[in-house]
């Protein structure tokens, strides 16, 4: 989609790809769309870059949408840096069918020499994997993981590569028939009744200092609970729709884990 100097949201036929909109699912996951605002808007509370979403109505009666601002493209047209998004399959060399397959530790080994920050980006893996399980994130594949690299004017070589900014979260343990779902990639070999312990492992793992890493787990749940409670809802979350129901679900899901993380 294009949005415009109005605000006029358009499809970008002939105009620059600006925004991804993304409309309610059927069968059960209407609520899409309110899910993953949700989420998104608690992974900008635990200290995440977010690109800028909203709620927006559709026609004939449809849920709401999510749309979403692109964060992979240049700011206008005296920008003349060269933007590349590369995710995780990509990095790994593994098929976009296979996107379920891999561990956090084989992208944190993949990550270090090709960060331009490799302590800090290890640390962000750390905090996408606790993120993703304190959210019940069963889909945080290598797909809805990436790097972002920018090339600045001039310049023959990206001189800038680091962890994207956070896109695609969901809670998925909401919805029918997922309600035991797993961590989408293994952490220690483990993809479900993750303890401090499991995540302390894999930092132990990826060469994150153990106070590092406890100071950063600490800080991200600890900011996620503030978030949770101060987190101001739009309309289309209170409602009384199926979008406002689930979100409301979700938000007791997230309450469990983070009540129990030590």
């Amino acid at each position: 989609m294009f949005l415009d100097a109005d605000g006029i949201l358009m499809p970008s036929t002939g105009q620059p790809f600006t925004h991804v909109l993304k409309p309610a699912g059927t069968s059960r996951f209407e609520a899409l769309p309110a899910i993953e605002w949700q989420s998104m808007e608690l992974g900008r509370a635990a200290g995440f870059i977010v690109p800028a979403i909203a709620l927006v109505a559709m026609p004939d009666g449809m849920p709401h949408a999510l749309v979403v601002e692109r964060f992979d493209i240049r700011t206008g047209l005296e920008d003349m840096r060269r933007l590349a998004l590369e995710d995780m399959t990509s990095i790994l060399g593994v098929r976009a069918e296979d996107k379920y397959t891999g561990t956090m530790e084989r992208i944190a080994a993949a990550l270090r020499p090709l960060s331009t920050d490799p302590d800090a980006d290890l640390l962000m893996v750390l905090r996408r994997a606790l993120f993703a399980w304190l959210i019940a994130d069963g889909d945080m594949h290598l797909k809805n993981m990436a790097v972002l690299k920018i090339a600045e004017p001039g310049g023959r070589d990206f001189g800038s590569v680091w962890m994207a900014p956070l896109y695609d979260a969901v809670t998925t343990r909401v919805f029918p028939n997922l309600q035991t779902d797993r961590m989408a990639l293994k952490i220690g070999g483990k993809d479900e009744r993750l303890k401090r312990a499991d995540f302390r492992r894999f930092a132990a793992t990826a060469g994150i200092p153990a106070a590092a890493a406890d100071t950063s787990m600490d800080e991200l749940a600890a900011a996620l609970a503030r978030g949770l409670d101060a987190l101001v809802l739009p309309p289309p979350l209170t409602d009384g729709s199926a979008g406002a129901e689930r979100a409301a679900q979700m938000r007791e899901i997230v309450r469990e884990p983070l009540a129990s993380f030590e």
